[in-house]
Protein backbone atom coordinates (compact mmCIF):
# COMPACT_ATOMS: atom_id res chain seq x y z
CA UNK A 1 0.00 0.00 0.00
CA UNK A 2 1.43 3.40 -0.96
CA UNK A 3 1.90 6.30 1.38
CA UNK A 4 -1.07 8.17 -0.10
CA UNK A 5 -3.29 5.42 1.30
CA UNK A 6 -1.89 5.36 4.83
CA UNK A 7 -2.23 7.54 7.91
CA UNK A 8 1.37 8.55 8.63
CA UNK A 9 2.41 7.85 12.19
CA UNK A 10 1.44 5.40 14.91
CA UNK A 11 -1.82 4.31 16.50
CA UNK A 12 -1.18 3.03 20.02
CA UNK A 13 -3.46 1.29 22.53
CA UNK A 14 -3.37 -0.90 25.62
CA UNK A 15 -4.36 -4.54 25.39
CA UNK A 16 -4.91 -7.16 28.09
CA UNK A 17 -2.93 -6.61 31.30
CA UNK A 18 -1.98 -3.10 30.09
CA UNK A 19 0.32 -4.39 27.36
CA UNK A 20 0.95 -1.63 24.76
CA UNK A 21 0.34 -2.35 21.06
CA UNK A 22 0.77 -0.19 17.99
CA UNK A 23 0.16 -0.05 14.27
CA UNK A 24 2.55 2.02 12.13
CA UNK A 25 1.05 3.95 9.20
CA UNK A 26 -2.43 2.38 9.42
CA UNK A 27 -4.36 2.17 6.14
CA UNK A 28 -6.94 4.88 5.42
CA UNK A 29 -10.54 3.85 4.87
CA UNK A 30 -10.12 0.27 6.07
CA UNK A 31 -11.71 -1.03 9.26
CA UNK A 32 -9.17 -2.52 11.67
CA UNK A 33 -10.79 -4.91 14.16
CA UNK A 34 -8.94 -5.59 17.39
CA UNK A 35 -8.34 -9.26 18.16
CA UNK A 36 -8.64 -8.76 21.92
CA UNK A 37 -9.55 -6.19 24.59
CA UNK A 38 -8.37 -2.69 23.59
CA UNK A 39 -8.40 0.56 25.58
CA UNK A 40 -6.71 3.95 26.01
CA UNK A 41 -6.17 4.64 22.29
CA UNK A 42 -3.68 7.30 21.21
CA UNK A 43 -3.79 8.66 17.67
CA UNK A 44 -0.19 9.67 16.92
CA UNK A 45 -0.97 9.88 13.19
CA UNK A 46 -1.71 12.99 11.14
CA UNK A 47 -5.13 11.61 10.16
CA UNK A 48 -8.42 11.59 12.11
CA UNK A 49 -9.43 8.21 13.51
CA UNK A 50 -12.89 6.92 14.38
CA UNK A 51 -13.29 4.36 17.18
CA UNK A 52 -16.17 1.87 17.27
CA UNK A 53 -17.49 -0.20 20.18
CA UNK A 54 -18.27 -3.18 17.93
CA UNK A 55 -16.20 -5.37 15.66
CA UNK A 56 -16.09 -4.48 11.93
CA UNK A 57 -16.66 -0.78 12.70
CA UNK A 58 -20.18 -1.27 14.05
CA UNK A 59 -21.86 0.86 16.68
CA UNK A 60 -21.74 4.53 17.59
CA UNK A 61 -18.58 6.14 16.17
CA UNK A 62 -16.28 8.11 18.47
CA UNK A 63 -13.82 10.49 16.75
CA UNK A 64 -10.19 10.70 17.87
CA UNK A 65 -8.32 13.66 16.39
CA UNK A 66 -4.69 13.48 15.23
CA UNK A 67 -2.25 13.78 18.12
CA UNK A 68 -4.92 13.09 20.76
CA UNK A 69 -5.28 10.36 23.36
CA UNK A 70 -8.59 9.10 24.73
CA UNK A 71 -8.99 8.50 28.48
CA UNK A 72 -7.58 5.22 29.81
CA UNK A 73 -11.14 4.01 30.47
CA UNK A 74 -12.05 4.28 26.76
CA UNK A 75 -12.51 0.84 25.21
CA UNK A 76 -13.04 0.01 21.54
CA UNK A 77 -13.25 -3.01 19.26
CA UNK A 78 -12.39 -1.47 15.90
CA UNK A 79 -10.99 1.70 14.32
CA UNK A 80 -10.95 3.40 10.91
CA UNK A 81 -8.68 6.21 9.66
CA UNK A 82 -9.36 8.91 7.10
Amino acid sequence: MGEAFAAKGSFIWLGPKGTPYLVENPPNGRCLTMGQHAQAPRNATKTPAVLFPGKKCKGRPVPLAPGKQAPRSTTFSSVRFG
